[in-house]
């Protein structure tokens, strides 16, 4: 996600490279899987999607992101 205020960072610190999404509170970066569940959920819960459908969607989006372009 483009990162334009630093409260969209994680631990809304600029030098972090990973958005607030990706971050626990204290600014640590979750693991894939956790990020990809979350991510799984919201666009089950936001779009309508199946399961399998959202998943896969949530994976091809992750891939293009910085933090998660060698998954």
């Amino acid at each position: 996600m483009p990162m334009r205020a630093p409260e969209e960072h994680a631990a809304a610190d600029p030098s972090k490279d990973y958005c607030h999404h990706c971050a626990h509170e204290d600014g640590r970066m979750k693991s894939y899987e956790e990020v990809l569940t979350g991510f799984t959920g919201f666009l089950q819960h936001t779009q309508g999607l199946r399961d399998d459908v959202a998943r896969q969607t949530a994976t091809h989006m992750l891939a293009k992101q910085p933090a998660w372009s060698n998954r």
